[in-house]
């Protein structure tokens, strides 16, 4: 009696496994996925010139794949432009793709004119692109910030912070998407002092792009903003934002605000301490939940928008010096979400 009862259980336990195994969708499914019940997802993505180790907008990219191979179990291909034109960033694409990658994702609104010729090669692929919308495809979505909402934020630091009653902004190139965050940033230090002045400057105009990564030109743009007398300096330049970091550890009672990653947690130890806060750009979660999206079978165009409402934006509390900024960036965060505070866009 025992030993027909053990069988009987077996035989169950080997149905119920049986029925609750899913079949593998492709024969190159992964092993370790075959229980999920999907394919193997392999995930491409083409950082611009800089690439990862830039400590602000590539990076904050990369993140986004560590975590989805961490938590999505998906696998990666990331390639960097080798040349910054449009020939280097299609051939960069066209690279993911023989690679088997779909979706893939484009780091940067410069991939624009690449992602449009490689998505009408290839409709059978998903592509994202990061701060465009301006290629209409079915099979193409966009990834766009409301950076103007976080560069409020990190205004208001600015305004609470400046004994001067002078603060900076330092662009990287001159285009729409860097104008929204030099906008929030102004209103938001004028919202704590409408007398307070707000001094912009942008390294390089289109066609020259290499603001994003020219650092000396940064620490001059930041050494001459406090010659004017700039106490508080914000940087929407990618690399050339180190160039202004540099500037400001040199003088004396003078803060930097990073962009898109928490700067002070990568900064250099001689510049770390004068990194009041950063604007957080969560391109890490839109990089993640796109490739979750995918996953779920999500896999048409269209538009993404990431605003503090989703956590797309926030800011930087590594530094304690920032702590007693808080109260007010909070309650500016509030008046947003609810409505309002209207930020501006230019």
């Amino acid at each position: 009696m025992r030993r027909r009862i053990t069988a009987a259980l077996l035989a169950a336990s080997v149905a119920t496994l049986s029925a609750c195994t899913a079949a593998p969708v492709t024969d190159k499914t992964d092993a370790k996925l075959i229980g999920l019940g999907r394919e193997a997802i392999h995930v491409g993505i083409a950082y611009d010139h800089a690439g990862r180790g830039d400590k602000s907008f590539n990076d904050a990219a990369g993140q986004g794949i560590d975590r989805a191979k961490k938590e999505l179990l998906v696998e990666a291909t990331e390639v960097t432009t080798k040349t910054e034109d449009d020939a280097g960033r299609t051939a960069a694409l066209r690279e993911l793709v023989q690679a088997g990658s779909n979706p893939v994702i484009a780091v940067g609104f410069l991939y624009a004119g690449a992602v449009k010729a490689v998505a009408a090669e290839h409709p059978d692929r998903l592509f994202a692109i990061i701060d465009d919308d301006s290629v209409q495809a079915k099979n193409v979505m966009s990834l766009i910030f409301s950076e103007e909402q976080g560069s409020f934020l990190v205004g208001v630091a600015a305004g609470l912070a400046s004994k001067s009653g002078r603060v900076g902004f330092i662009g990287g190139v001159d285009v729409p998407v860097i104008r929204k965050f030099g906008a929030g940033y102004a209103a938001g230090a004028k919202s704590v002092d409408s007398g307070i002045r707000v001094e912009a400057r942008y390294l390089t105009k289109p066609p020259d792009f290499s603001g994003f990564g020219s650092p000396d030109k940064g620490k001059a743009a930041a050494a001459a903003m406090i010659d004017d007398g700039a106490d508080v300096i914000y940087s929407a330049a990618g690399g050339s934002g180190q160039g202004s970091f540099e500037a400001v550890a040199t003088a004396k009672g003078v803060w930097a605000i990073g962009v898109d990653s928490d700067q002070y947690a990568t900064a250099d130890a001689k510049v770390k301490d004068r990194i009041l806060t950063s604007m957080l750009k969560r391109v890490d979660n839109g990089v993640f939940q796109e490739i979750q999206a995918f996953i779920k079978g999500d896999r048409s165009g269209g538009v993404r928008r990431y605003d503090l409402k989703v956590d797309g934006l926030g800011y930087a509390t590594s530094n304690p010096a920032l702590k007693k900024y808080i109260p007010g960036m909070e309650k500016a965060r509030f008046r947003i979400l609810r409505g309002a505070e209207k930020v501006p866009t230019s």
